[in-house]
């Protein structure tokens, strides 16, 4: 599933809403630096009404007809199978991971929330702190003399540090021992 599909299954869960309102929703959430077309959120409503992960009925509101959606059943069922095999760079990539975070309520059992945020923090405690060259070798970022590079890993630093603080007070205790698991990675 995409980023598109699990924020139109996502929104729905919080009530049902008509399109544009669904497309500024996702604006909001996913940035104006990825936008996606009215044609792409159309295609996915229309192939989730077929497959009935969503519902649709149509109100006239001053004089047009307004097309809503609702999840059903079957579509809430999906979202939670989606969320909680997120893996790979769904939980990797920041934006994509941001979105599946945003939903990660929608997943009734907290031991099915906890895994999905121990592969987060795995790959937080991965390889991440390190730029690489183009040959896809890690530098040393202690090498690095650019000024706008070093503040780039400063930057990137103090977020993951952040989150992995918020990941580690979630988890409680035992959560780097868990992390280490869900990586393979032994103490």
């Amino acid at each position: 599933m995409n980023v598109v599909e699990i924020m139109t299954l996502g929104f729905l869960t919080e009530g049902s809403t008509c399109g544009y309102r669904l497309r500024k929703k996702m604006e909001r959430l996913n940035g104006f630096a990825r936008p996606f077309s009215d044609g792409t959120l159309h295609t996915v409503t229309g192939r989730f009404v077929k497959a009935g992960y969503i519902g649709e009925t149509f109100e006239v509101v001053n004089g047009r007809r307004l097309r809503q959606f609702h999840i059903e059943p079957a579509g809430r069922e999906k979202l939670i199978e989606e969320l909680k095999g997120a893996d790979g760079y769904m939980v990797s990539d920041i934006t994509k991971w941001s979105i599946v975070m945003s939903f990660l309520s929608v997943i009734p059992d907290r031991a099915d929330r906890d895994a999905v945020l121990r592969r987060r923090l795995a790959v937080l405690d991965s390889d991440v702190r390190r730029m690489y060259s183009d040959g896809m070798e890690p530098i040393d970022n202690d090498l690095i003399t650019d000024k706008y590079r070093r503040a780039v890993i400063a930057v990137h630093d103090a977020e993951i540090e952040a989150e992995r603080a918020w990941l580690m007070g979630e988890l409680g205790a035992g959560a780097a021992k868990n992390a280490e698991s869900a990586s393979g990675v032994e103490a």
